[in-house]
């Protein structure tokens, strides 16, 4: 059962280019480096400098050990220690966890007599 972990921070104004730079490069490093998944969204509407990472594990137990590799990696830590420390503001960053859901398995049944 995939987890999904949705974090998302304000970053600052003064170091907006340098932010987003970061933000990239920490994307790219993850995805090749680690066995999840990582996007970043933008805003389309409300608060123009916060924005999202969305990452996707296999499962709980997939995310516990990839986010011990990554805490394990001095290249991985230098990225996100500039990001967190200079690129950020202190306290905009909010994470939180979703599970996708399964379907229920009457309702599996109820799509095969349909003909799906």
């Amino acid at each position: 059962m995939s987890v999904i972990v949705y974090q998302t921070f304000e970053i600052k104004q003064d170091k907006f280019k340098d932010g987003l730079d970061n933000l990239l490069e920490i994307k790219k490093y993850r995805n090749e480096n680690y066995n999840h998944k990582v996007e970043i969204l933008t805003p389309i509407t409300g608060k123009d400098h916060t924005y999202a990472v969305i990452s996707t594990y296999e499962g709980l137990a997939e995310m516990e050990l990839q986010n011990k590799k990554m805490f394990d990696d001095d290249e991985y830590l230098k990225l996100i220690g500039q990001f967190f420390l200079e690129d950020i503001i202190q306290g905009s960053m909010n994470t939180q966890f979703y599970r996708v859901m399964n379907e229920k398995p009457e309702m599996k049944d109820k799509d095969k007599e349909k003909g799906k």
